[in-house]
């Protein structure tokens, strides 16, 4: 376990990182008897910093929740991030590139919940319960931390790598549709990329949802109405340059696009 003035310290070089569009060497490497609990209590430090000057906290992302996303990474256990107000674009936006660090882009699926969910036995009937409605996504990840060897320890530490979102298409209730079967195809500058269905976030992408519920518990919080949650990706991650365009077809969902200048 590290000791307070080290985690605080972390937190420091992370956000010196996120403001100056660098990446850190491995901490998984310079501390390594760093455990899950050290890097989610970097992450609180990081998050209470952002409130404090004045930023909205509005969800959560969800990581790591798929096998694709397992493989591209070496790390085999999700993890959790938070979002806020800033980090949420509209479909169409034109963002800048140089906002973000080792940008790459991954297709998911976004719950809208209606009404607190909590754990510690939150199961996937009770998100569906929850949700209000259900959107397409695209997630944008930044690391702050170099990619090579990455542990668990370093993802969460870095807030799971979340950049920002881009949200679109059609807003369905989870009644309406076979989430499990919802695809999509990812195109950089008009050619496809990646494609894929949401079944492969855990068989279902609301299994994702509970898993975070009950995560969450054992940190002593909860979601909560309103909260929009990023259930996590059903492709690879596709990295980006300056100048190219993203578009994900969800078929009868929408389409979600955005512009990096």
């Amino acid at each position: 376990m590290l000791d307070t003035s080290t985690i605080h310290a972390i937190a420091d070089e992370l956000a010196d990182a996120e403001r100056e569009r660098t990446t850190v060497p491995l901490l998984s490497a310079r501390h390594p008897g760093m455990t899950v609990d050290d890097a989610y209590a970097v992450q609180r430090v990081w998050v209470e910093r952002g409130l404090a000057a004045g930023r909205r906290l509005v969800g959560r992302k969800i990581g790591l929740t798929s096998k694709v996303m397992q493989q591209a990474t070496g790390i085999t256990e999700p993890d959790y991030g938070a979002i806020f107000a800033d980090m949420i674009h509209e479909t169409g936006a034109v963002l800048p590139f140089d906002r973000y660090s080792n940008v790459r882009i991954e297709v998911e699926l976004a719950f809208v919940l209606a009404q607190p969910l909590e754990g510690p036995d939150a199961t996937l009937f009770d998100v569906l319960d929850a949700t209000k409605y259900v959107v397409p996504a695209l997630e944008i990840l930044s690391s702050r931390i170099e990619l090579d060897g990455r542990t668990i320890v370093d993802t969460i530490s870095d807030n799971a790598a979340m950049g920002g979102m881009v949200v679109g298409g059609r807003p369905v209730a989870v009644d309406t549709v076979d989430l499990r079967w919802v695809g999509a195809l990812l195109y950089r500058n008009e050619t496809i990329e990646e494609s894929g269905v949401a079944a492969a976030v855990l068989d279902h992408p609301a299994a994702g949802v509970a898993w975070l519920a009950n995560k969450l518990a054992q940190h002593g919080t909860r979601l909560e109405a309103g909260d929009i949650v990023l259930a996590g990706s059903f492709t690879r991650p596709l990295w980006v340059e300056r100048g190219d365009t993203i578009h994900a077809d969800y078929g009868t969902l929408g389409a979600v696009t955005c512009r990096f200048s």
